[in-house]
């Protein structure tokens, strides 16, 4: 899927920036293709425009910033957070044009990212409900780009099959490479799947960040996918753990994607630390990024025609594509009704 091609994936948040980075100059991010630029006002409020100055196109973003404003590094043309042009510094007797603006977009913080839509959003931001929950403590673990398209990312989140391989070292059994049944149910945004599996904890620091001496456990996995490229995965250990992964997949562009994951934990610091929290799932992530790197970007999930040939693994990346291809379809027959 091409996303940066298709215009109602701008319909749907995506967080693009960690609300801390937002200090004293602008930021620009680049989300479906599209150059924007952040900034944080002075009653905690975030601006988002257009990358772009409408008087010879400069970056906005290589300018400054003053009072709740970014000026142009090019010529001064300063912009209000609404895309307004307030000031011209070479005419300070004439008035703005009316047309001097650029594009403003929504923004907003949640869950310590800042979160941006580029069009008039279908649905709201996703709700986790173990954010802010009594018991539960988050722990933001990375944020960083990797070379993939982000429904390949969200496809991987929910095949089963590859844990056996590419997780081998971590928690994955190449003598199990069996694919345990899941139960799937759509939602009119996504989908729900629930799964229980048998896997091995490999090591000193998995076994204490899964809170169990055993050499292997079950775990029971409750996902959801958040239409497009959003995944909540709670996984429920016997020892009473509950470790809920947040991965999201923002395209910066259609082979290049911000990757930002978080949990919530129902332990504590003392029982395992911030930094053996994130050790542990980033020695998982590192074995998915360096062989979803070498996947082509946009390839079928078989190269092989006919449905019969897909792995039963395969089912949920199959979903995918066929609601966001329903989605995408029914939003460009109504803008085409529209426009007639």
């Amino acid at each position: 899927m091409i996303v940066t091609k298709q215009p109602t994936l701008r319909k749907f948040w995506y967080p693009v920036v960690r609300f801390s980075d937002l200090q004293e100059a602008p930021l620009p991010f680049v989300l479906l293709g599209q150059k924007i630029v952040l900034w944080k006002t002075a009653e905690g409020g975030i601006a988002c425009l257009q990358d772009r100055c409408c008087h010879r196109t400069a970056k906005l973003s290589l300018g400054y910033l003053e009072d709740d404003n970014v000026v142009c590094g090019y010529h001064g043309w300063t912009f209000a957070p609404d895309g307004k042009c307030v000031r011209i510094p070479q005419q300070p007797e004439q008035a703005v044009p009316q047309n001097a603006k650029v594009q403003a977009y929504k923004a907003v913080e949640k869950y310590g990212y800042v979160w941006v839509t580029l069009d008039e959003p279908l649905t709201d931001i996703p709700d986790f409900p173990e954010a802010g929950q009594p018991g539960f403590r988050q722990v933001h673990q990375f944020y960083e780009t990797w070379d993939i398209g982000a429904l390949r990312l969200m496809e991987n989140s929910f095949d089963s099959a590859h844990v056996a391989f590419v997780h081998r070292a971590t928690f994955g059994d190449v003598q199990r490479p069996q694919i345990v049944p899941r139960e799937l149910t759509q939602k009119p945004f996504g989908f729900v799947s629930v799964q229980s599996n048998p896997v091995v904890v490999r090591g000193d620091l998995a076994q204490k960040a899964v809170h169990t001496e055993s050499k292997e456990t079950v775990r029971h996995t409750n996902s959801e996918w958040y239409m497009p490229f959003v995944r909540r995965t709670s996984i429920r250990y016997p020892t009473g753990l509950i470790h809920v992964l947040i991965t999201c997949a923002t395209p910066i562009t259609d082979d290049r994607s911000m990757i930002l994951q978080w949990v919530y934990r129902n332990d504590t610091e003392a029982d395992v630390s911030t930094e053996e929290v994130i050790a542990f799932d980033r020695a998982i992530t590192f074995e998915d990024k360096a062989i979803l790197e070498s996947c082509e970007p946009d390839v079928p999930l078989s190269s092989v025609d006919g449905e019969e040939l897909h792995m039963l693994s395969d089912r949920p990346g199959l979903i995918m594509r066929r609601m966001l291809s329903q989605l995408l379809r029914e939003h460009d027959e109504t803008e085409q009704r529209l426009a007639s």
